[in-house]
């Protein structure tokens, strides 16, 4: 019987020039972070169990992938299974995000700190999602925070450094979608919805871009939200932008826009005049640990957001027992990769010696030596009956010029370099 040999569903290999174009697109990104004085920190893979399941993980708690406890009986199972408990088997768990580990990593460090703390974060985490175009089990998050700056510089850090880093990797045409969890608050109330049910209506309109206006209105009115013309009201307010606060001090201004928090929302776009930032007052972001600014990176290709963070000022005072403003950015490493190229130079810079089966090992592994030393990528490769398909694998793997090794070739100037696919 054959053995499966495809990766875990909504896990991935990488063929080498996939793996090229991630690390290249990586390097760009952790070099642009750091120019904008961040600090990378890494974290393990697994956290305790119970503080990945604490309520600061929002519906992400429910991917947990769980790690067992070692040595668990038949007994222990049945009990954890007859008191509906078999979380209770579990002591660690893969990290679902890098947010709830960086907080646990300030409260182990705080001391050893600067007082507003920058840091960068770029690794895999796992969720046990449902596998589709742009969503994996495993994923590569690239993570910004600032830790311990209560006002508006933080916001304006990181979208300024989140937003040169997307042009530095080539992306035209992203916006940044910004709204506060004050106007959802605001909103909700003004529909008067319940206290108690504020939480499960921010996760259906958060839906938007997946179920549409007409299902998110369903969903709500399902809770007992009736506001009158809902789905038109949701349509109204996606598009309404940064009008939507035109006489806010003079009272033309909506009745359920919160006008401290518009005015903070005004104040970060005036403070951001390269970056395209538009209000969105139905913006949710799931997680349920948002507490003020939340954002998110839109590409008009797309109809699903590229990252996004936001303000969460509450969760490190979870372990700390003292507060701690916090804000972050994530870019959504998967989905950007998708939209960029190979770098052409990079493949210039890589090159394939062709020899044939006679050829003398010394020589080619001299010849080999001097082109890197020169700084090149070298790639030897026997002569095949089938040369095209050769070159045409090297192609595919990032190289960009290839050379015969001929009998006539005593050094690396002998040869004659020619581009792949021509």
């Amino acid at each position: 019987m054959a053995i499966a040999v495809t990766p875990p569903r909504g896990m991935r290999d990488f063929l080498p020039a996939d793996k090229a174009l991630r690390e290249r697109s990586l390097g760009i990104i952790r070099e642009s972070f750091r120019a904008h004085g961040f600090d990378e920190i890494e974290t393990p893979v697994m956290e305790d169990s119970a503080r990945l399941h604490s309520g600061l993980g929002g519906d992400n708690e429910k991917l947990a992938f769980a790690v067992l406890k070692r040595g668990l009986s038949p007994a222990d199972v049945a009990a954890a299974a007859e008191q509906d408990d078999l979380l209770s088997l579990a002591d660690l768990g893969l990290r679902f995000d890098l947010t709830v580990p960086l907080a646990r990593f300030y409260a182990t460090h705080r001391a050893s700190l600067p007082t507003v703390f920058r840091s960068i974060q770029i690794a895999p985490v796992w969720r046990a999602e449902r596998p589709q175009k742009g969503r994996y089990r495993q994923f590569m998050q690239c993570d910004i925070d600032i830790i311990g700056e209560a006002g508006a510089l933080a916001e304006i850090e990181l979208i300024t450094a989140t937003a040169a880093t997307l042009d530095r990797l080539g992306l035209e045409g992203c916006s940044i979608r910004i709204n506060d969890r004050r106007i959802l608050s605001a909103l909700l109330a003004h529909w008067g919805v319940a206290a108690a049910l504020t939480e499960r209506a921010l996760i259906v309109i958060d839906k938007l871009d997946k179920i549409g206006v007409d299902g998110v209105a369903a969903e709500l009115g399902a809770l007992g939200i009736d506001a009158p013309g809902l789905a038109a009201l949701l349509t109204e307010l996606g598009a309404g932008g940064w009008a939507l606060g035109d006489g806010l001090f003079d009272g033309a201004a909506p009745a359920w826009l919160d006008p401290k928090a518009f005015a903070d929302l005004a104040a970060l776009r005036a403070a951001l005049p390269g970056v395209d930032l538009v209000f969105d007052p139905t913006l949710v972001r799931g997680m349920g640990y948002y507490t003020g600014t939340i954002f998110e990176i839109s590409h008009p290709a797309l109809g699903y957001s590229l990252g996004g963070g936001g303000r969460y000022d509450g969760m490190i005072g979870r372990f700390l027992g003292t507060e701690v403003p916090a804000c972050g950015f994530s870019i959504g490493f998967e989905r950007i990769v998708d939209l960029l190229e190979a770098d052409a130079a990079s493949a210039d810079l890589a090159v394939v010696l062709v020899h044939d089966k006679e050829a003398d090992p010394a020589r080619l592994v001299a010849l080999k030596r001097d082109l890197v030393a020169d700084g090149l990528r070298v790639r030897l490769e026997r002569r095949t009956k089938n040369l095209k398909a050769l070159l045409d694998r090297a192609g595919e793997a990032g190289y960009g010029r290839f050379a015969f090794v001929t009998a006539e070739t005593q050094t690396a100037g002998d040869l004659d370099f020619k581009p792949l696919g021509v």
